[in-house]
């Protein structure tokens, strides 16, 4: 047994997604959510840079003693793990697009991967696909500027509809009926996702799949907690915006606190 709590971080608000899924698989565990919201959105970064911010956020977790961290967030798994594991010695669970539940899902051969820029143009994700879905078509589209929205709390504003619509409905269109949410900010945006695409295409997201993995490296090391859990947050960005929003996702009155890193 291990009491310390988990990491969980993303550039912003999005990663509570994947917190939820989380605290919904394991209640007992406590967690530190950061969100690096003074250098949103991630994927407009470069490499080193996504390196320099990640890095930067994993010595903070040590300094907190967890027991593991969640990269709650696709840009940075996909640009930064592979580095980040070198450097520490804490489990550290990823959140990459479920290409292999799309590909098992899908009836029509025709799926797509629904995500920011630059995870939709990564070799990562294309790796991905290479391995777990050459047996179907996979549309990688990127979804400009919905990560600032979900950030401002607009998950039904009238641009972001019409943003999702742009992307959407040509994938509508093309037949694909199995889509994986790329970006952990987009599970927020599912409701109106689903209405523009409809109920014959199958909406899947990481959080479930990255909950189970982060139970079974925690059961494996015997690192289970059991103790009601906790939850603390933190923001590099404005306190008062990061509470208004999260609040507004999670349904919950949220106090958070300003660190810089």
């Amino acid at each position: 047994m291990n009491n310390n709590p988990i990491g969980v971080f993303d550039s912003g608000v999005g990663g509570l997604s994947v917190l939820l899924e989380i605290k919904k698989l394991l209640p007992n565990e406590s967690s530190i959510f950061v969100a690096d919201q003074a250098y949103v959105p991630y994927g407009a970064k470069t490499k080193e840079e996504l390196i320099d911010r990640v890095g930067r956020i994993l010595g903070f977790f040590k300094e907190k003693n967890v027991k593991a961290v969640v990269f709650a967030c696709n840009t940075a798994t996909v640009y930064t793990i592979d580095e980040m594991r070198k450097k520490f010695e804490f489990p550290i669970i990823g959140t990459v697009p479920v290409v292999k539940t799309i590909a098992n899902l899908s009836k029509s051969g025709k799926t797509a991967v629904f995500s920011t820029p630059a995870t939709a143009k990564s070799p990562y994700l294309q790796e991905l696909i290479d391995k777990f879905a050459s047996n179907v078509s996979v549309e990688c589209v990127g979804g400009s500027n919905l990560e600032e929205l979900v950030e401002n709390g607009e998950i039904d504003s009238y641009e972001t509809i019409e943003i999702l619509k742009k992307h959407l409905l040509p994938l509508v269109k093309n037949r694909v009926d199995a889509i994986a949410l790329g970006c952990t900010h987009y599970p927020f945006l599912r409701e109106e996702i689903e209405k523009i695409v409809g109920p014959e295409v199958m909406i899947v997201d990481s959080g479930g799949a990255v909950a189970r993995r982060l139970k079974q490296i925690l059961t494996a090391e015997n690192l289970l907690s059991n103790q009601n859990g906790s939850n603390l947050y933190y923001t590099t960005g404005n306190v008062e915006k990061f509470e208004r929003v999260s609040g507004k996702l999670l349904g919950e009155k949220i106090e958070a606190e300003h660190i810089s890193l």
